[in-house]
């Protein structure tokens, strides 16, 4: 949605007064710990972002999120934003996230199109985004805070989080979050009958998308790269999705997307993205996996939008559940 001048103008007055009020608050250095953010210490360190070396308060106190990946990071790290965005087609954020913990974030706008104002009115000391989802704000949002970007969002979840980490200040916590997420992914490799089964065992994901074409996803993405720690086999068809992410079909090549075990999920409407009546055909029923019971539907929000830690652990319990029911 465009903004009128006028909204735009009183946008960009807000994000000069907060530039200015952490410049004050900031030393000599470039500080950005404000107190009005409360802040115990002015001291800050450099952390390696997209957009290069940024200065950022050592213990970020009021940080704001702008996609669910930095939501997840955040909230792993025992990090409560103050405010986030959430996705178009949601009302607050993401459900698998325990609602105590998202209780009191502010929402700041959608993903990919922020409220300026309400950042700004937030008086952030730390700002987390991508370049993909945020690069062309990335002057306004520096105005406003040390903005702290990653290249882009999905595949690169993990090298994301490390990022994160270092921003807020939470690299040994950080240790300790991989070190348990390999220890679960061994965990369910060993459930659902080692490395050798697992990797005989050909999983695909079908996402149904509103006003496009039926996903058939590819290696290089979030859920892609769970699939990969476990080891599990991928059908020949992945192998020919664009850029690694997806292969796009329509619901009269469905039967492309046979595989041993088949997870679904569905964004928008089921009607209107092709759900309803892809999965009624007499291809989708002549699937192995729809013969054999292991068409499983999940939430997309979970395992599509979660893109982080405690995502992937919830996603790695529902994959140990279903393969083993």
């Amino acid at each position: 949605m465009i903004r009128s001048d006028h909204r735009a103008l009183t946008a960009g007055a807000l994000v000069l007064t907060g530039a200015m009020a952490l410049t004050a608050c900031s030393s000599s250095g470039g500080d950005s710990g404000s107190d009005a953010a409360g802040s115990n210490s002015r001291k800050t360190h450099t952390v390696s972002t997209a957009m290069g070396a940024v200065k950022v308060p050592e213990h970020p106190t009021r940080v704001v999120v702008l996609d669910t990946g930095e939501l997840d990071s955040a909230l792993t790290l025992g990090v409560k934003p103050v405010g986030a965005t959430h996705a178009a087609t949601e009302e607050g954020f993401p459900s698998y996230l325990p609602g105590g913990e998202v209780k009191g974030i502010k929402e700041v706008g959608e993903i990919a199109n922020p409220d300026m104002e309400a950042v700004a009115a937030l008086k952030p000391d730390l700002i987390l985004t991508s370049k993909v989802r945020d690069g062309a704000r990335y002057k306004q949002l520096s105005a406003i805070a040390p903005t702290v970007m990653t290249e882009s969002t999905g595949t690169a979840w993990k090298e994301n989080f490390q990022v994160h980490a270092d921003a807020l200040g939470r690299k040994a916590e950080a240790k300790k979050v991989v070190a348990d997420y390999d220890a679960h992914v061994a965990k369910v490799t060993t459930a659902i009958g080692g490395k050798k089964k697992a990797a005989a065992t050909d999983v695909n994901f079908v996402r149904f998308v509103e006003g496009a074409d039926i996903r058939i996803y590819g290696k290089r993405n979030y859920i892609g790269s769970i699939l990969a720690d476990l080891g599990v086999g991928r059908p020949a068809v992945t192998d020919k999705a664009k850029d690694g992410f997806s292969y796009d079909v329509s619901p009269e090549k469905i039967d492309l997307a046979d595989a041993d075990v088949v997870f679904t999920s569905t964004y928008g409407d089921p009607g209107k993205a092709k759900a309803t009546r892809t999965m009624k055909s007499g291809l989708w029923k002549s699937l192995k996996a729809s013969r054999d019971g292991k068409v499983f539907k999940v939430d997309d929000n979970l395992w599509i939008a979660g893109i982080g830690y405690t995502a992937a652990h919830q996603i790695l319990d529902e994959f140990q559940k279903d393969l083993t029911a």
